[in-house]
């Protein structure tokens, strides 16, 4: 579906998401939008994932960069990188937050017949990041207990249902209409 023999204009729309594993109880995270505002803000309660859903336009690419990726939260850098960024704290809204961070989550590793098989399906590229801290942390915490942050490479990647996926929605944080800003406390 994603071969490189298709016409360059030619593009699909791939549904993504970032699972946050085991975020830090009460911080705000949230996508960066295209004007670098903080996008579906949200915090775990309980240390519940955290999902992030987002669109992706995936066009063929030469063969030795793979398919091209766009998207409003998908970032450049150089001509091959392309990543998200998942903000924390004060960047994702929060004003009262101890943290200003972003976690960078590239996508441009992600490969052709993962891209394809979630075309071709109509299921979700799902990232999962952040797992266990050198020193036995919690997933999703820097060494120190703090939000991890910079380039976190993938715990796991792989195409669910969307069926799959709402179940996953039900679980996963709670969204910032629901909670306080209030400051936690590190």
């Amino acid at each position: 579906m994603l071969s490189t023999g298709m016409a360059r204009t030619k593009q699909t729309v791939v549904a993504f998401c970032i699972v946050v594993e085991q975020p830090v109880e009460g911080v705000v995270h949230s996508l960066q939008a295209k004007d670098g505002q903080p996008l579906d803000p949200k915090q775990s309660r309980g240390g519940q994932p955290l999902v992030f859903d987002f669109p992706v336009r995936v066009a063929p690419g030469p063969p030795s960069s793979g398919p091209k990726l766009s998207g409003d939260q998908v970032r450049r850098e150089g001509p091959d990188r392309r990543f998200v960024y998942v903000c924390i704290g004060q960047l994702a809204g929060d004003a009262a937050s101890p943290w200003s961070r972003r976690m960078k989550i590239d996508i441009h590793d992600v490969g052709s017949a993962l891209l394809d098989r979630a075309a071709r399906s109509g299921g979700i590229v799902e990232t999962r990041v952040a797992g266990t801290g050198a020193d036995g942390t919690p997933a999703g915490t820097g060494a120190d207990g703090t939000p991890a942050c910079a380039t976190l490479p993938p715990t796991g990647r792989r195409v669910v249902a969307r069926s799959r996926a709402s179940d996953r929605h039900q679980a996963g944080g709670v969204p910032r209409s629901h909670f306080s800003t209030k400051a936690s406390q590190p």
